[in-house]
């Protein structure tokens, strides 16, 4: 297994759509999903998606429990109309976080990496990992979800923040 090099906020790679992926069960593409797993556990992340380890391809692998699960060609759709704010981070964008409201429950549909079609629901931090994964296949970065830019920031002046309240 290999260690992938992350893509970093400003590359081009972070802002275009991924291409489908017509058969996720060749060769080069499970020895991929054991690399992004492997990279993605080393950053200590709970989710990576293709285009952070440049490769325009619609995948993303996830923490799933004690597990790393693949999906490709992922469709996710809101179920009802509940949301709720959280911090995110992400891999390509070292040191921050912000928060970022999204649907807190998803039905998603896509494809394993034995090429099985797949398919669920997901809520809370499982939902909120796999929709901010989904928005790398479109070329879509967190901040671009926030609407409050006075909840963003490098980590560390908001764990200083967040203290002096107390």
């Amino acid at each position: 297994m290999a260690m992938l090099k992350i893509a970093r906020m400003g590359h081009p790679v972070l802002l275009q759509q991924a291409e489908d992926v017509p058969d996720p069960t060749l060769p080069e593409l499970r020895r991929l999903v054991r690399d992004m797993a492997e990279t993605m556990l080393d950053a200590q992340g709970i989710g990576l998606a293709a285009p952070q380890v440049h490769l325009p391809l619609r995948l993303f692998v996830w923490r799933n429990g004690s597990t790393v699960a693949a999906l490709f060609n992922p469709v996710l759709q809101p179920l009802g109309p509940e949301v709720e704010t959280a911090w995110e981070g992400c891999l390509s964008i070292p040191g921050l976080r912000g928060a970022v409201t999204r649907p807190r429950r998803i039905r998603f549909t896509g494809l394993d990496a034995n090429g099985e079609a797949v398919e669920g629901e997901a809520e809370g931090i499982a939902a909120r990992v796999m929709q901010h994964e989904a928005d790398h296949l479109m070329g879509v970065l967190y901040p671009m979800r926030m609407t409050d830019f006075s909840q963003f920031g490098f980590v560390e002046e908001l764990a200083r923040a967040e203290e002096a309240k107390r």
